[in-house]
């Protein structure tokens, strides 16, 4: 964060005061000196952002495929050295820009990757606990309460462990929690991700690729994410406020 000295104006005039704003950082990703992606960041948590964001791109099949992430915060570049033998040219180039603010980006195989994903029953949470940790989501990060200028993520079991992170865009901020989890071995298809931001389409793909069985979300989803949760058979979740809550797909895990 950073304060800079502004005109804060209201009905009964203007006055000088210092502003927290949050910090935006151009970060360039590359992979076995190969550049794949520029995103536009938060500068925390950036190693968790670089290992997030090549899984859930489908560029890596897990954690152990990456031997190394080096982050130079003076260029802002990350250099990720990976055990694939190359990326495909194809690959490289197939990209799509999404609708997340910060400039997300997919590729096109991650993709086809979520189409073919029907993900097993089985889990399921009771809906007090989730009213919970949205509660929770939406009040403890406080750059949000100094800037309003990040979204928040957040990966949770039914015990009350948790992952957080914030970030510019919704999906960086998906991607660091999902690269933390990757780290500490956490069990994807037991747990539940939480997001500030609406629900895309980009952005459930990102859950699917982690096997991840329910995703919620104070905001709303678009036709698009609707049909792919239903697809897959992934419990999707928005409008979570207070006591209530929109279950779009796969109720049955809610209890």
């Amino acid at each position: 964060m950073e304060a800079f000295e502004i005109t804060y104006v209201t009905r009964d005039g203007s006055h000088v005061r210092d502003d927290w704003v949050t910090e935006e950082i151009p970060l360039t990703i590359e992979i076995n000196g190969r550049e794949i992606a520029t995103l536009l960041a938060s500068p925390t948590g950036l190693e968790d952002l670089v290992l997030g964001f090549l899984f859930t791109a489908g560029l890596i099949p897990d954690a152990s495929a990456v031997r190394s992430i080096a982050i130079d915060d003076r260029l802002w570049k990350a250099d990720a050295t990976i055990t694939a033998e190359g990326l495909g040219e194809e690959l490289a180039f197939k990209r799509i820009y999404t609708s997340g603010c910060g400039r997300g980006i997919v590729f096109s195989t991650s993709l086809d990757l979520i189409n073919r994903v029907k993900l097993p029953p089985g889990f399921t949470v009771k809906a007090p606990v989730i009213l919970d940790l949205m509660k929770t989501l939406l009040s403890t990060s406080e750059e949000h309460r100094k800037t309003g200028g990040v979204h928040s993520a957040a990966l949770a079991d039914t015990a009350g462990t948790v992952i957080t992170a914030d970030d510019i865009g919704r999906h960086n901020a998906v991607d660091k929690v999902v690269g933390n989890a990757l780290k500490q071995g956490v069990a994807f298809s037991e747990s539940l991700l939480l997001t500030s931001g609406r629900i895309s389409s980009e952005i459930l793909g990102k859950v699917l690729r982690c096997r991840i069985p329910v995703i919620i979300s104070p905001g709303a989803p678009t036709n698009q994410a609707v049909r792919l949760a239903r697809e897959a058979n992934l419990t999707l979740i928005g409008h979570t406020r207070g006591a209530r809550m929109n279950i779009y797909s796969a109720p049955e895990r809610i209890r």
